[in-house]
């Protein structure tokens, strides 16, 4: 499912959905990489 993340005031990246953290943050993946921000929408 593709969600989006924000990090910081002007960066969104959307990705495949990983895992929500304890902390309230989000967890995706584009490619290689996982992105790690508060949660948009949904």
């Amino acid at each position: 499912m593709l969600r989006t993340v924000s990090i910081g005031k002007y960066l969104s990246i959307q990705g495949i959905f990983v895992q929500n953290l304890a902390d309230g943050l989000g967890q995706v993946r584009v490619g290689t990489q996982l992105f790690t921000g508060r949660l948009i929408g949904g």
